[in-house]
């Protein structure tokens, strides 16, 4: 599936080296980020700023600049924005005196999935156009890279739309309590379940090994495995929140050093067999499919609406996860 730059003097070693040190340091910021409120305010909203003044002066020569780099970290980095104020709003009405939190607020709530539908949806439509625009193979036009198009690229761009119908339960959207151990306010989705997480890391992998080939053993293998295990020990039940923050941090560091992925030591690519194109799209058909048909047939026994409240309410693990709120 990849290919090492031995050419560069880089040992499989190192690179797996590399690779797990990307996963420990995202997973690390991510815990700093999501522990400490300031961390979260400085990260995702002074530090953006500041980086966008350098990309257009200091790295302009360097940087991405196509659309859809520039739209991977705005869009992650207004989830993360988003987040944070969901977690942390909160006031007092003047005439009543009442406390207010946003996290009560119903269309508050509605934030968390669009900003994850349209995350997706970025992603489909550039399957279908590598599919439409380089089928049989062609380099890029907006980052130079080879891409190798093909039903795959369709194949995945469905199962990117068939993830987006299954987001379910976002109404009932909490907050972790906050306890000795952990003071973290998370922003738990309980009816975001494991099933729909995997279902999402294979589509998305898929995607960047359709999409960014050159990029995909960072950005599609450690990027998603970082906030996959948060999610599933520590930080269980804000498996988006830390998407969001791991994927806004990560883009800000490829945007500014790009050669890192691209040029560097360290850089590993696609072998762009067709065979193995074609298996990941047909796994993230597959598992789509699978996370779809399991939905239906939860909401033909249940008759719950799935966009209108939560859906796995009887699930052990759903469970687990809305004890932990406040």
């Amino acid at each position: 599936m990849f290919i090492f730059n031995t050419s560069a003097g880089a040992t499989p070693t190192a690179v797996w080296g590399v690779w797990i040190a990307v996963l420990a340091l995202l997973f690390i910021a991510n815990e700093i980020i999501r522990r400490w409120k300031a961390a979260g305010f400085f990260a995702f909203i002074i530090l953006p700023i500041i980086m966008t003044v350098l990309w257009f002066t200091v790295f302009s020569e360097s940087t991405y600049t196509d659309w859809f780099h520039l739209a991977k970290v705005y869009s992650s980095t207004a989830g993360c924005i988003g987040f944070w104020l969901i977690r942390h709003l909160k006031g007092k009405n003047k005439i009543t005196g009442k406390e207010w939190k946003l996290s009560e607020k119903k269309w508050a709530l509605c934030f968390p999935p669009i900003i994850l539908a349209i995350n997706i949806l970025e992603a489909c439509i550039r399957d279908f156009q590598v599919g439409a625009q380089y089928a049989g193979g062609g380099i890029a036009t907006d980052t130079g890279a080879f891409l190798l198009g093909g039903v795959w690229n369709y194949m995945n761009g469905i199962a990117g739309i068939l993830n987006i119908i299954a987001i379910t339960g976002w109404f009932g959207i909490v907050i972790r309590k906050q306890t000795d151990k952990d003071k973290s306010k998370d922003m738990l989705w309980p009816d975001m379940l494991w099933f729909w997480i995997i279902a999402y890391d294979i589509w998305n992998f898929t995607y960047t090994y359709n999409c960014l080939p050159e990029h995909s053993w960072y950005c599609g293998f450690a990027l998603l495995l970082a906030p996959t295990l948060c999610s599933f020990t520590i930080g269980k039940g804000a498996w988006l929140q830390h998407r969001a923050q791991t994927l806004s941090i990560w883009c800000m560091f490829a945007q500014t050093f790009p050669s890192f992925q691209d040029k560097g030591q360290f850089a590993v690519l696609s072998t762009y067999k067709p065979g193995i194109y074609m298996f990941w799209g047909c796994f993230a058909l597959a598992a789509n499919i699978a996370l779809i048909v399991y939905m239906i047939a939860k909401v033909a026994t249940t008759k719950r609406n799935p966009y209108k409240g939560e859906l796995y309410v009887d699930n052990p693990h759903y469970i687990k996860i809305k004890a932990l709120a406040e």
